[in-house]
């Protein structure tokens, strides 16, 4: 990037290392070297930091200096002839490189009085600005030129004081997470969620720097002389200029104690290929190390061995059972209302549980609350509408979206024999915030989707997510914050066929939740923070009523009893920063699961099959009882230790406890799927899980490289019995077994976020075996030996790249390679009764070919002037470049005494998209 006068100056932070002083000779010792080498060898020859712009610097080749001289002199010989500058700053052994302009270290004289004229200024002195905890009248603050005071200058002053505040966006007010916040390059924190920070720094003069990915750098001159607070307000980054790198915020993997989290901004979302171009969250998250999906156009999507039912999704902390649109081609969020997107695959918070594999955390923006504001986009398949804007200015806000298809003009083209089929899904968000002061904030939450489709058949598939959520968040002092959540959670699906007026029936499905959480944070000072709080959480679950379609129907009514059960939590979280290189995260969460009448429940003979014959007795248990109760702790551990700057090792263990089972036959969540709780017959799923990591950082901070190995143990998976029958099944413990499981594996990725060229590599090899260990089965499984789990898939490669030719226009790729996943094949066949029978294989023995896909795209912007009603964009691309012919599945038909297998494609041909956006 070319800078100017008019261009703001970007400095990068890079590692430094002790040596040499400005005024000792600097040995150099060859011809010619890299420009940002050099700058390395200097580091490691002096006492200076570095601050530059590796983009600028990484491509100049220079002449050695001569062989030994001062700092300034060989910055002097170097640097003539590049455009650069060089500023050094004694006090604080700092190098800083610019291009096209020079930085002023002093400030003009009389600028700042004395510290002891302070206590005498008047409050309307310009330069002087009352910014503590007696001042009722705060604003926040803007300018870089005024001197802001914290706490109360007329007692005495503490000798260790807590800054805390909010960052939030100058132009929508909306709060900024993850922005990284400094004071004196010392005292360092990011923000939480919904922008807060909190720091413990030293009474006096300091400087506050705050600085993030979508934010212009902000530096403001501090006098603390209490505990006080200081919020921010920062301005947008300008769309035309490149990100700023940010070292602080690029070596958060170094610095963080938490391993195997994952974060994606909806910047690199969009840019991110997907069929019919539509900006998708979970397609993104399945091109991360460690996740991985079983096919195209499906739904849910497993991490580290863990089955799609072992996810946590939440938005906005309301639960989500079925995450996908259209088949499984769309996700169920609308990327125009998300804030943010984590996901955690070790090391996961003890303020979640229910749930053993990962957690999925995404959150809507507040809304804007200056100005209304929107977005529009018209894609081949489906339309989405965003609305945002103040209710009450400054206080209270509000954001709308919704997306609607219009597929069945795609579906009406395609062979006759699907002529029969239709589909068409909806979803919309609201969200309420609203600031009653400093210290409080509501927020309400609501999210509805639907899907109804059917696949060239008379029958009518449908499911809905219903959620609603409310928060209530307090900061009781500048130590103290809190959070009280509570919500209602509702998935069902229905499935129903009328054609045929003698069978015509209608099956239907759902989940209630009813749940509250109570969250704390302490944070007691710059080495101790703690987390606490509890958690209840209530089921009622009906897994089946299927009943005639019409009157005329001859169907018999079945309905399976209503399950309910109640679920409660307490954790506590200790994080603890021993040393600059050493941090632990401590945790403990102890879960409370209760399985309540209504019910009527069947007991088995031990050690027996579990079938009709071995039923021992039934037992009724009326509203309210307390059936069967399961318990246990659920330790979570980190810790983290920073051999350098840019180097360092994590490790990290889990326990977790799931109450809720998936039972299916497929390998994907499906409208058919059965729901089941945890009982006197089904145990409750527990896994552990140790993972060991190693992240360094290069080329300034610019490159993110990780690798990270993991071991898991699972127990009580459960898997079905060959010939199944898991619909309306009214013992289903008859039909399923317990099977204990091994995962593990090792994760490879390179990262480089920034730059014209920005992506990523991954790489994961990666297990899942189970082993049937249940007596009531009679015969085993595979012997009761290991065999591969129905998502297993060893090798896994993703690339995604992305290349800006300038501001306004950007190409992407996005390459995908993985193996085939386990299937059980026909190996032969014999005589039984005097007909033929197909004889199998072991389960999941043999693999379906393995998958191989790459799409393309090009993001094309309008231009990017400030002041116009509306900005647009096109993405135009191609899904699945090459036509690659992926199968899905394999399926095997007797055909004239013959058994013939077949494989299915879900897209067997490339699939060109264009869509158009707009926001205004």
């Amino acid at each position: 990037m070319l800078i100017n006068k008019r261009t703001p100056i970007i400095i990068f932070f890079i590692c430094a290392a002790t040596g040499l002083s400005a005024q000792e000779g600097v040995p150099v010792k060859s011809d010619s070297i890299h420009l940002s080498d050099f700058f390395l060898l200097l580091e490691k020859k002096s006492h200076h930091r570095f601050y530059y712009n590796a983009q600028q610097t990484d491509s100049i080749l220079i002449k050695r200096p001569p062989e030994s001289g001062s700092l300034p002199a060989t910055l002097s010989s170097a640097l003539d002839g590049t455009e650069l500058s060089y500023a050094i700053d004694e006090k604080e052994k700092k190098v800083y490189i610019t291009r096209g302009l020079k930085m002023q270290l002093a400030l003009p004289p009389g600028i700042y009085q004395p510290e002891k004229a302070l206590t005498v200024q008047q409050k309307n002195t310009p330069k002087i600005s009352e910014y503590g905890i007696d001042n009722k009248k705060r604003t926040a603050p803007t300018s870089q030129e005024k001197l802001y005071e914290i706490g109360n200058r007329n007692i005495a002053r503490a000798q260790q004081t807590v800054l805390v505040g909010t960052i939030k966006s100058a132009r929508t007010g909306e709060p900024f997470p993850n922005i990284a916040v400094l004071v004196d390059n010392e005292y360092s924190t990011t923000t939480d969620p919904y922008g807060n920070y909190s720091l413990s720094i030293p009474s006096g003069k300091h400087t506050l720097n705050i600085t993030g990915f979508g934010i212009r750098e902000t530096n403001l001159n501090l006098m603390v002389y209490n505990d006080g607070r200081m919020d921010v307000s920062v301005q947008d980054q300008i769309p035309t200029l490149k990100e700023i790198i940010v070292s602080t915020a690029k070596t958060r993997n170094i610095r963080n104690v938490q391993m195997g989290l994952s974060r994606l901004t909806i910047a690199q979302i969009k840019k991110i290929p997907t069929v019919f171009g539509e900006a998708d969250i979970l397609r993104a998250i399945t091109t991360l190390p460690g996740v991985k999906t079983v096919g195209e156009a499906s739904t849910g999507f497993n991490v580290r061995g863990g089955s799609a039912d072992q996810n946590l999704i939440l938005f906005n902390d309301a639960t989500i059972y079925n995450p996908s649109h259209f088949f499984g081609m769309f996700s169920a969020f609308n990327p125009e209302i998300v804030k943010d997107v984590e996901l955690y695959k070790s090391s996961i918070p003890a303020k979640y549980g229910g749930r053993l594999a990962s957690v999925l955390d995404i959150n809507s923006r507040e809304g804007n609350k200056k100005q209304l504001t929107g977005s529009a986009g018209i894609g081949p398949v489906t339309s989405r509408l965003e609305l945002e804007g103040p209710i009450v200015k400054d206080r209270t806000s509000f954001i709308f979206g919704g997306r609607a298809t219009y597929a069945n003009w795609l579906i009406n083209v395609l062979p006759k024999e699907y002529d029969k089929s239709k589909a068409n899904f909806q979803d919309f968000n609201l969200g309420l915030s609203h600031r009653i002061d400093s210290n409080n904030t509501l927020y309400l939450n609501a999210y509805y989707s639907n899907d109804r489709f059917q696949l060239n058949s008379d029958t009518i598939y449908g499911y809905s997510n219903r959620n609603a959520s409310f928060k209530w968040k307090r900061n009781f002092s500048r130590r103290l914050q809190a959070e009280l959540i509570g919500g209602y959670d509702y998935y069902k699906y229905d499935i129903n066929s009328g054609v045929n007026t003698v069978n015509a029936f209608d099956l239907f499905f759902d989940i209630r939740q009813l749940y509250g959480k109570l969250n704390f944070s302490y944070f007691i000072n710059q080495k101790h923070a703690v987390d606490f709080g509890v958690s209840s959480l209530s089921y009622r679950l009906r897994p089946g009523v299927f009943n005639p379609l019409t009157s005329s129907s001859l169907v018999r009514p079945d309905t399976i009893n209503t399950e309910h059960a109640l679920e409660n939590a307490a954790y506590v979280t200790h994080r603890f920063n021993a040393t600059n290189k050493l941090s632990f995260s401590t945790g403990i969460r102890y879960s409370f699961y209760s399985y309540m009448g209504p019910q009527t429940v069947s007991y088995y003979a031990a050690s027996q099959p579990r079938t009709d014959d071995t039923r021992t007795e039934t037992v009724a248990y009326g509203k309210g009882k307390f059936i069967k109760n399961y318990q246990g702790p659920e330790i979570r551990f980190s810790t983290r230790y920073a051999f350098t700057p840019t180097f360092s090792i994590k490790a990290s263990y889990n326990s977790l406890r799931q109450y809720i089972h998936l039972l299916s036959n497929t390998t994907v969540i499906s409208p058919t799927d059965i729901w089941k709780l945890s009982d006197p017959n089904i145990q409750p799923q527990i896994g552990d899980q140790v993972s060991l990591g190693f992240y360094k950082n290069l080329r300034s901070n610019t490159i993110e490289t990780s690798v990270e190995v993991y071991y898991k143990n699972i127990k009580n998976y459960l898997d079905y019995k060959p010939g199944a029958s898991l619909v309306m099944n009214h013992h289903i413990e008859t039909d399923v077994i317990n099977t204990k499981g091994k995962a593990y594996g090792v994760e490879l990725l390179i990262k480089k976020p920034v730059g014209k060229l920005n992506g990523w590599i991954g790489y994961t090899y990666s297990r899942i075996l189970l082993k049937s260990t249940d007596l009531s089965l009679g015969s085993m499984i595979n012997n009761g030996q290991f065999y591969s789990a129905n998502y297993d898939k060893p090798h896994d490669v993703i690339v995604v790249g992305n290349f800006e030719i300038n501001h306004r226009f950007s190409l992407s790729l996005n390459s995908t390679y993985s193996t085939g996943r386990p299937i059980t094949y026909p190996v032969g066949e014999y005589v039984y009764a005097g007909s033929a029978r197909v004889l199998y294989s072991d389960r999941n023995q043999y693999r379906i070919p393995d998958y191989y896909r790459t799409d393309f795209s090009m993001n094309i912007d309008g231009n990017h002037k400030v002041h116009q009603k509306t900005h647009n964009s096109w993405t135009i691309g191609v899904y699945n470049l090459f036509g690659r012919r992926n199968p899905y599945s394999v399926y095997f038909i007797s055909e004239n005494g013959v058994v013939n297998g077949y494989k299915l494609s879900i897209f067997g041909s490339a699939i060109p998209f264009i869509n158009y956006n707009i926001r205004f």
